[in-house]
């Protein structure tokens, strides 16, 4: 079932998702080679639990940490470690918080130190290919042209969508209806409205698209190995056009 916000719903949602865009701003500028992904993990922990917060993963169907920490071919739910970050690679850092009723749910995918072109050209049209999803998060547009604009926008560029994983609807849970994949045609499945918050969020593969899922149960790494990349923003749907709750 879709849940529609109100406004007041709405501005509460956006206290839980300042916090996670406030823990990603900060561990942007923490993250270097040589940290192991455990301390990105207990940072954002401590940041989160500071403000009154919740970590919304930790403990989700079993998860056992706050942040989701894929590094280079691991598409999504890497879980932190003791592996320390290395010159030339990419992560990607999945957020969610709970705070006084509302989730909100953020991603990026940062570079460490110099990364080749390639790698470098997949953050960039990621983060293209959210952005033509949330342009298109508007009343009356459907829910697959978000999901078409966010495919075209990848595959345009030689890059592949994962079909394994989707986007959602957030609010007063942590995956609620309606299920936004990253690929499919336009002007197909539900209308969009005022009130729907959504969390879009494309992965972006450098080769194919399949993906296997690693024996702790969590991980998701690319069949191919090649790189991955994941952004993601909580958005609401309003009147005046799309609000994005996780941007700073």
């Amino acid at each position: 079932m879709i849940v529609l916000k109100s406004d007041d719903e709405i501005k509460k949602m956006a206290e839980s998702c300042r916090i996670v865009a406030e823990v990603l701003e900060g561990i942007k500028g923490n993250v270097s080679p040589g940290i192991a992904t455990k301390e990105i993990d207990a940072y954002a922990e401590s940041f989160i639990l500071s403000k009154g917060a919740k970590p919304a993963f930790k403990g989700y169907r079993g998860y056992p940490a706050s942040v989701c920490a894929s590094i280079n071919e691991q598409v999504v739910h890497g879980i932190p470690s003791l592996t320390k970050l290395r010159e030339g690679d990419i992560i990607s850092l999945d957020i969610g918080v709970y705070y006084k009723g509302f989730y909100g749910d953020a991603a990026v995918t940062l570079p460490i130190g110099k990364i080749s072109e390639r790698a470098e050209k997949l953050l960039t049209v990621t983060k293209k290919a959210l952005q033509a999803g949330i342009e298109n998060a508007v009343i009356g547009k459907r829910l697959s042209d978000i999901s078409s604009a966010i495919q075209t926008r990848s595959e345009s560029e030689g890059f592949s969508v994962v079909r394994n994983f989707v986007g959602h609807g957030i609010g007063r849970e942590l995956h609620e209806e309606p299920q936004i994949p990253n690929f499919g045609r336009p002007g197909e499945g539900p209308e969009l409205m005022e009130g729907m918050t959504l969390a879009i969020e494309p992965m972006v593969n450098a080769g194919g698209w399949e993906v296997i899922i690693l024996k702790d149960g969590w991980t998701a790494v690319t069949k191919d190995r090649s790189l991955s990349a994941h952004f993601e923003h909580t958005v609401a749907i309003t009147k005046d056009g799309q609000n994005v709750l996780t941007k700073l």
